[in-house]
């Protein structure tokens, strides 16, 4: 009998024992719920918005918080509100966007790096060391002055600041698995290099990446509100969250809304992020010491 349980305890799926530790997880859910409600005003944004974010009304400029304008308006007599709920779309997509350009990069040069090895791993390795000890916001900042400011080239710039961290974590993950056993059988079986790389190697190597990147989602964010601040992210009257924090300085103490708001809704969408990957940092080490 308790043989039987633990044979079918070994023999559940992986996805089944990570769901079934992440519904047990408060912070996970709570990070859950706030992705959800970002997802969701991202979407239905334009049946959300009660005025349109591009709406002006100038008798109406720098208004406090009241029944008509729950967050008040700018200084151009624009919702508030209105203008925040546009804004999770950008965010989303832009952390959506940057991130997967930043996996997809990673996950070549890493997986390259750490299968082939040698002068090939040296020179990809390096590359990616001199990237990951620069700033992100300084990577950033230099290819949106190559390319133009726009939220395409936020979307580009961020991602090409982020990869390097993923390189290095594919590299380590190949390096680790590439000779194990079944590698090794493969091989003798006359397996191509593509075959035990994207077939063998990388399915058993996602995992980390898959954490980072949730992480990576809300780092992204906040590098878009940067730029967004500094005027380099998305331009007028494309609604962005920096880019209102940054309007909202001229008008600090007639007006503090403007900033304090936007603001929150930023904090509040990278720790949805940040709860939600802790959690699966704290699932997938679990799961590892169970499957030993």
């Amino acid at each position: 009998m308790v043989e039987n349980k633990v044979s079918n305890f070994k023999h559940k799926s992986p996805w089944i024992v990570i769901l079934k530790r992440f519904s047990g997880n408060k912070m996970g859910m709570i990070g859950t719920a706030l992705i959800l409600c970002l997802i969701f005003v991202a979407i239905f944004a334009p049946l959300l918005e009660p005025y349109s974010y591009k709406e002006q009304n100038i008798e109406r400029m720098n208004e406090s918080p009241s029944s008509s304008h729950l967050l008040g308006t700018d200084d151009f007599g624009r919702d508030l509100l209105s203008r925040i709920i546009r804004g999770a779309r950008i965010s989303f997509v832009v952390g959506v966007l940057s991130v997967a350009i930043s996996v997809f990069i990673g996950i070549v040069v890493g997986a390259i790096a750490g299968f082939y090895g040698g002068v090939i791993d040296l020179v990809l390795t390096t590359i990616a060391d001199l990237t990951w000890s620069m700033p992100a916001i300084l990577i950033a900042l230099l290819l949106v002055a190559v390319i133009g400011a726009g939220l395409e080239s936020v979307i580009v710039a961020i991602g090409l600041s982020y990869w390097a961290q993923y390189a290095r974590l594919i590299r380590g993950q190949i390096l680790s698995l590439k000779t194990a056993v079944y590698i090794e059988a493969t091989k003798s079986m006359g397996a191509s290099d593509f075959v035990i790389l994207f077939k063998h190697l990388l399915p058993n190597s996602i995992s980390p990446v898959i954490v980072a990147a949730t992480i990576g989602v809300g780092n992204a964010i906040v590098l878009e509100a940067t730029l967004g601040f500094l005027g380099m992210g998305a331009q007028p009257p494309t609604p962005s969250w920096g880019a209102m924090m940054s309007n909202g300085t001229a008008y600090l103490f007639i007006s503090p809304w403007v900033i304090i708001f936007p603001g929150l809704a930023m904090m509040i969408t990278v720790l949805g992020f940040n709860l939600f990957g802790d959690a699966l940092i704290n699932i997938m080490d679990v799961t590892n010491k169970e499957s030993n």
